[in-house]
């Protein structure tokens, strides 16, 4: 009786990881919203769009958590090129299907 929430539970995080198209690297839970950014581009017919977004802390804090959410649903794809946790900057690359635009919306823990 008790495995059946739990086979529930993993079926879900199963299909949410293999739906979802947002990048999370590290932890948001219990740490503070230090940064954040939405970062937009208008789509153009049978061209891929790439944004690169930079973040750097004067404070030299360390980086915990990144979050970047797909605000459109889209196929688009997110990565850290450089930084991430552990440090105090991050290089944030987003690039769209071709011919669809880019709506993400971007989150900085410490």
């Amino acid at each position: 009786m008790k495995t059946a929430p739990v086979i529930f539970v993993l079926l879900l995080a199963f299909v949410c990881v293999t739906q979802c198209k947002d990048l999370i690297v590290g932890s948001s839970f219990n740490n503070r919203l230090l940064w954040q950014q939405k970062a937009e581009y208008n789509a153009i017919p049978l061209k891929k769009r790439v944004k690169e977004v930079f973040f750097s802390d004067p404070g030299q804090q360390i980086i915990k958590g990144i979050i970047a959410r797909d605000l459109d649903h889209t196929d688009a794809e997110a990565t850290v090129t450089a930084g991430g946790t552990g440090f105090s900057y991050a290089n944030i690359r987003l690039k769209s299907e071709r011919g669809s635009g880019l709506n993400y919306q971007i989150e900085i823990y410490v």
